[in-house]
């Protein structure tokens, strides 16, 4: 089941939120900086741990990896880059679908049957919701049918704009 609803991701009791992060891992603004804050230490220091030991360079844009979820309600945080707008021709699409796919492949394999997601790359990063939600939506909606016990996968939205384009998007996928 794929939801759509306004809220703060950091409220969420999922067993997974999805980070959108910058390639450090240790926060910035926007939804990183919201859910580094009401994380609390404990991820922070978990990022650094899985930064210094697997991703020396950066988390690279697309991928993605799980921590703990320090004092957010979920379970994990599940971290991932999105691509800039700005430098791909296509906007980075694939790279938009693929941030999608990894992030549930990750809920996989920590055993998360449920998870929110954010507007990845919509933001900072030049991706307009309109834009995005159809990429999203549908890489979602194709990885669910390959990760059958990921039951529930949310779309939290904070403003009007994103909320009616991802409602918009998973109206008409």
């Amino acid at each position: 089941m794929i939801e759509v609803i306004s809220g703060d991701i950091t409220e969420q009791a999922v067993d997974a939120i999805v980070n959108a992060a910058n390639p450090s891992l240790m926060g910035g603004g926007g939804v990183d900086g919201a859910i580094h804050a009401a994380a609390g230490p404990d991820m922070v220091t978990e990022c650094r741990d899985v930064r210094q030991r697997s991703f020396p360079n950066g988390l690279p844009t697309g991928q993605a990896v799980a921590t703990s979820a320090g004092d957010l309600p979920a379970r994990f945080v599940i971290h991932t880059v999105g691509p800039k707008f700005w430098e791909h021709p296509d906007g980075g699409a694939e790279l938009l679908a693929a941030a999608h796919r990894n992030c549930l492949v990750e809920a996989q394999r920590v055993e998360a049957v449920s998870v929110a997601f954010p507007a990845i790359s919509c933001g900072v990063y030049g991706w307009r919701p309109k834009d995005a939600a159809p990429i999203a939506v549908a890489a979602v909606r194709e990885a669910l049918g390959e990760l059958p016990e990921i039951r529930i996968v949310r779309f939290v939205l904070y403003n009007d704009d994103a909320l009616s384009a991802y409602r918009w998007a998973l109206a008409e996928d």
